[in-house]
């Protein structure tokens, strides 16, 4: 998917980068972050404009992330209250997240933009624990907006001096997130066992 936008015209690249971030944001496993990085590494080749980017890549997550609001709001406790044999574990994970949010409700908004495991979850939990709208909205704005310049800007000046490997680097990072994630969960479930 991503190869995709490295070959379009800037009038595709920029849906495709709003579509990835804010599927992203919204809860889907895409890689949105990675897109904003080959997008900004092509804006430091002329291909497309890193103020554009930026801008895109800003209301996408803005965006996204409001979408998973919503769901966490109206959905996410139903899902977790279904009866079954992960229930407990899902109730157990549902209040994790509720203290989190008591003590870190707008530092993990605004922060959770730059961590990848988080970014996916942190508009759902917001939703869930029903952290007021505005203020919800006034920290994922601000984090949406931060994250999207500091990204995008960094991308921008490494493709500027290593536009080859850009891109590998940001699936490196995809994958090496996606292998933590794994083995975190998996030494939950061992402890779990315990």
């Amino acid at each position: 998917m991503l190869a995709a936008l490295v070959n379009v015209p800037a009038n595709l690249g920029y849906p495709l980068l709003f579509a990835l971030v804010a599927g992203e944001s919204a809860g889907a496993l895409i890689p949105g972050e990675t897109a904003l990085i080959v997008a900004a590494a092509l804006a430091s080749q002329g291909k497309l404009s890193l103020t554009v980017v930026i801008a895109v890549a800003a209301g996408a997550a803005i965006i996204g992330d409001n979408i998973g609001y919503l769901i966490g709001r109206r959905g996410l406790r139903w899902l977790v209250n279904r009866p079954g044999r992960l229930a407990a574990g899902r109730r157990r994970l549902l209040e994790r997240g509720e203290e989190f949010f008591a003590r870190w409700g707008a530092a993990a908004v605004f922060f959770g933009r730059w961590l990848p495991g988080l970014r996916v979850v942190t508009s759902w939990l917001a939703g869930a624990d029903r952290m007021p709208w505005p203020r919800f909205l006034l920290w994922n704005a601000l984090g949406g907006i931060a994250w999207a310049s500091t990204i995008g800007a960094l991308a921008y000046v490494l493709g500027r001096s290593a536009s080859g490997s850009l891109g590998a680097i940001g699936f490196f990072a995809v994958g090496l997130a996606v292998i933590v994630f794994l083995i975190t969960r998996l030494r939950r479930r061992f402890r779990d066992r315990e």
